[in-house]
């Protein structure tokens, strides 16, 4: 079998299919550097320490940041304000509710664990053609070679090659929005905390990282976002402080910039004949709420499930149930994440008072209600059903620092 696109999802794909017994040819040009954070969710952190990647990430070098407590703070200057809400994850048993990790050490760890597993070959090249059919799926590189595929995985991002070969086309929304993000160091400690601040054009949110350091989300208008962009890096990182009210103290800019258009993709199909879409190539969410990588990893857990569990009973792992099954799981999973991130983000940018009410009403009922508090939580953290069996995998390897309470 084949997984296209040796990004992030793409080696924890490789990883859990080879996991389950599977022989896996990970086909990708050479990865860029990527500045950009991940926070990871509970059951993602547990996925990569079963696959052997998150030791990687602990220990004397630690290089992830827990994120244990989060702050809702509403910053939109309305008739109707919010309450603030402060989430723990003690209320859940966890020691925090994600990791918060630099996608470049990262992905040094999954292609580690790539180079160590017997069972996946890695060739550096890129796809240029697809052509499916009943008996196998047979791959064009730009190299000249040809590689035939009982199962092509497409992780190979949001305008997937083999997205298109297969057909299969996509839902899409977009938003008057662009993402600014940027790593800040600063002088007053983080404490483990997240702040989000909702503003009028959407959330400005700080996602701690190691030492005095943290990841921001600033979502603005585009005309917001070109005036920030053009800012030099005192002026950005004082307008950064200013957004976060100096609650970090003072801030400096601590790498590159970045800025990105918001908008919701979904796949209309999830698979179709021997092509089975994941990560970006079948879902792009907006960064609110770090929904992103973890829905990828939920995809490669339940991929592996399916195709490990077709394997062991003599069955085509890219047949119809294999493919039908996987289709109807994570329809469910991203279609329930991008309804709730897109009302959240509505509900910012709307003037109508009584929207306005209603998210002010069921903010002040989260801060009220430690029973809805909690079931929120949870949902947030990761759907509580339908989990992959690599997602429940018990924690064994994991420092006292970070280590999960099941």
């Amino acid at each position: 079998m084949a997984v296209v696109g040796a990004g992030a999802a793409g080696m924890i794909a490789a990883l859990a299919l080879a996991g389950e017994g599977l022989d896996v040819t990970l086909i990708g040009p050479p990865r860029r550097r990527d500045a950009r954070t991940t926070a990871l969710m509970d059951g993602s952190v547990r996925a990569l320490d079963a696959l052997g990647v998150w030791p990687r990430l602990v220990g004397p070098a630690q290089k992830v940041s827990p994120l244990r407590v989060m702050r809702l703070v509403d910053d939109t200057r309305r008739l109707w304000r919010a309450p603030e809400v402060s989430f723990e994850a003690g209320e859940l048993g966890l020691p925090a509710f994600a990791w918060n990790v630099e996608n470049e050490p990262l992905l040094a760890a999954l292609e580690a664990g790539v180079a160590a597993a017997p069972r996946i070959t890695r060739v550096e090249a890129s796809v240029t053609a697809v052509a499916d059919a009943a008996a196998a799926a047979t791959l064009a590189l730009d190299d000249g070679r040809t590689l035939v595929a009982s199962l092509v995985v497409a992780a190979d991002g949001r305008d997937s090659p083999c997205r298109a070969a297969a057909g299969i086309g996509l839902r899409a929304r977009d938003y008057p929005q662009v993402a600014v993000t940027a790593t800040l160091s600063h002088d007053r400690p983080h404490r483990d905390i997240s702040t989000e601040f909702h503003t009028p054009t959407g959330p400005f949110t700080l996602v701690p990282l190691p030492g005095n350091r943290t990841s921001i989300v600033c979502v603005v208008a585009p005309k917001d976002a070109e005036a920030l962009m053009a800012l030099d890096e005192a002026g950005f990182s004082r307008e950064m402080e200013r957004r976060a009210h100096s609650l970090l103290g003072k801030m400096r800019l601590d790498g590159p910039r970045g800025a990105f258009p918001l908008g919701a993709r979904t796949a209309e199909h999830f698979a179709r004949g021997r092509i089975f879409l994941l990560g970006e190539a079948a879902h792009i969410i907006p960064p609110i709420g770090a929904q992103g990588l973890n829905l990828g990893i939920r995809d490669a857990a339940t991929l592996a499930e399916l195709a490990g569990g077709a394997r062991r009973t003599g069955h085509d792992i890219a047949g119809a149930e294999v493919a039908a099954a996987y289709g109807r799981r994570r329809a469910a999973d991203v279609e329930s994440r991008s309804l709730a991130v897109d009302l959240f983000n509505r509900s910012l940018l709307t003037d109508f008072l009584p929207v306005q009410g209603v998210r002010g009403l069921g903010l002040w009922a989260l801060g009220r209600s430690a029973t809805l508090r909690r079931l929120v939580m949870r949902e947030g953290v990761g759907p509580s059903r339908d989990v992959p069996p690599l997602m429940r995998a018990p924690a064994s390897s994991l420092t006292p620092h970070t280590n999960i309470v099941a």
